[in-house]
């Protein structure tokens, strides 16, 4: 099979995934507020969506840089992919359950949810990844040499990453949910340099 159908189905997948974070916001009741009361109140919304938002925008980013390093694909490999993507496309729900519940007595549950389901997504990463690239399984032969080694540290750190920031949940939901957005941000950054060839 052609690696550009699996980038194909793989953009649709972050697409619709991306653009299903939007109903995690609530219909603005006033309760009599003013709308702009109301409005901030959805503050946890506006968090929640921006760092998953940012999270599954670094991935389909960094799927792309990964695909331009597989030659070829085998069964085992498009197996894997749809794990990987059945996790993406799983994300809005955490997203809306942290959104909803950050501010109740619920919100360790919450960021724990949030947490294991990214956690899931990253050793699913971890998984395509180490597939693909261990013995040079399924590395494309005018692969850069440098930038696959940039890949595969990046993926080193992931899983422990966003599991240590699941178990903060433990002591401090809302930390927890800020740590997902540094970790966000660390790929961003991470992805800028392995990216370049």
């Amino acid at each position: 099979m052609d690696t550009r159908r699996v980038e194909a189905f793989s953009d649709g997948v972050f697409a619709i995934a991306i653009t299903l974070l939007v109903l995690i916001f609530a219909e603005t009741e006033t309760d009599h507020r003013s709308l702009a009361d109301a409005l901030l109140h959805q503050w946890p919304a506006y968090v929640a969506y921006v760092v998953s938002f940012l999270t599954i925008g670094i991935m389909w980013i960094n799927h792309h840089t990964v695909m331009a390093q597989i030659g070829r694909i085998d069964r085992t490999f498009l197996l894997i992919t749809v794990v990987n993507l059945m996790f993406v496309a799983f994300a809005p729900y955490p997203t809306r359950v942290v959104a909803e519940f950050i501010r109740t007595d619920d919100r360790r549950a919450a960021a724990l949810f949030y947490g294991i389901s990214f956690t899931c997504t990253a050793l699913s990463w971890a998984a395509l990844w180490y597939y693909a690239a261990l013995g040079n399984r399924l590395i494309a032969a005018d692969a850069n040499p440098r930038t696959v080694n940039g890949i595969t540290r990046s993926f080193l750190p992931g899983t422990i990453l966003y599991g240590g920031a699941t178990l903060v949940a433990f002591a401090s939901a809302i930390a927890s949910i800020v740590l997902f957005g540094v970790i966000a941000l660390f790929y961003a950054l991470e992805s800028t340099i392995f990216g370049r060839e």
